[in-house]
């Protein structure tokens, strides 16, 4: 994958995206120290932001502009942030849960083709 189609690749400086969202770059600076968006540093040291943090940056800069705090702005995103943790955990759980009752499912019909074949009832089991 060239480094132009990953968007989490940090290609853009604070110049480009001030320019790019009409912000100034006072308010990159401020978003980063508060660590709203913490984009990651070149080798001289200077921000590089990549697509996905530009598109935070942009719902910061709406929020602001609705009069919400940088403060308020951090906490949302991180809560944001851990919700989609929890429904990531949340699918895999379900998804472990469906191949795991397949599986139970699977070895009660071989138990019960076993009981047959041997003349057995089958007994039913503790729940």
């Amino acid at each position: 994958m060239e480094p132009f189609d990953d968007e989490n690749v940090p290609l853009y400086t604070v110049g480009q995206v001030a320019e790019m969202l009409s912000l100034k770059q006072a308010f990159l600076r401020r978003i980063d120290e508060l660590q709203v968006v913490s984009p990651q540093r070149s080798a001289g040291r200077q921000r590089r932001y990549t697509r996905v943090e530009i598109r935070v940056i942009q719902q910061v800069a709406t929020m602001a502009d609705e009069g919400m705090t940088l403060t308020a702005i951090r906490r949302i995103i991180e809560l944001e942030e851990r919700l989609a943790e929890v429904v990531r955990q949340r699918d895999d759980l379900a998804a472990r849960l469906s191949e795991v009752s397949a599986e139970r499912l699977r070895l009660a019909q071989q138990l019960a083709a076993l009981l047959r074949r041997t003349g057995q009832e089958e007994q039913p089991a503790d729940e």
